[in-house]
């Protein structure tokens, strides 16, 4: 499992699948599907996004609380492409929006609604993360203030989360799904760091 995960190949195609799998319901004919087509793919994506997102934010605590688990720091290998096909699926997520409220007056309209600001703010965060990304960004901005602008990955939550539940895209028990368990798994890595702090591991002294 460990050296599956390891593969970029098996990763890249993981995401892709994904993002072709609402083929084939609509293949298949599925009349649920083909009532509004438009609107299934824009849940799917808006669905994949969040999930991805969640996914990356999960991997730091993952590999803080499992540090001796190989398949927790080969996952970790791929937090860049994860996070960069987060926002690729949340601008196809909007590309389907703007094609499904018939284009440009419909959609400068409704921006006023406090569930599509919140998505496009979502979307803006995920834009500057994605190109941000790349090793020579790292170099260019500084260690120090390339972390403090990632660090909006953590505000990109709640406001995806906000924008999915009330644009009713998603059940609210499914926005939970996604976004409760890197909640958990933040707690779970901030009492690990203060526990650390606060009872340091003792060293046997040599005479």
């Amino acid at each position: 499992m460990e050296k599956l995960f390891r593969s970029k190949l098996f990763v890249w195609t993981l995401l892709v699948l994904t993002g072709l799998w609402p083929a084939w319901p609509i293949f298949r004919q599925d009349q649920t599907v083909l009532a509004d087509p438009l609107q299934y793919l824009l849940h799917h994506y808006g669905f994949v996004a969040c999930v991805l997102l969640a996914t990356v934010l999960t991997l730091t605590p993952l590999r803080v609380l499992f540090s001796h688990s190989r398949l927790a720091l080969a996952v970790n290998r791929h937090r860049r492409l994860l996070g960069v096909s987060a926002f690729f699926y949340a601008l196809i997520h909007l590309g389907v929006q703007f094609f499904h409220e018939n284009g440009w007056p419909t959609f400068f309209s409704d921006i006023r609604k406090p569930f599509l600001l919140c998505g496009l703010l979502t979307l803006v965060i995920l834009l500057l993360l994605a190109v941000t990304s790349f090793t020579f960004m790292v170099r260019w901005m500084g260690g120090r203030r390339w972390k403090i602008l990632h660090r909006l990955a953590y505000l990109a939550v709640p406001l995806a989360a906000y924008h999915q539940a009330l644009a009713r895209k998603l059940f609210p028990m499914q926005v939970l799904w996604i976004f409760i368990p890197l909640v958990v798994l933040e707690a779970a890595r901030v009492m690990k760091h203060r526990l650390s702090t606060t009872h340091p591991p003792t060293v046997a002294s040599t005479k």
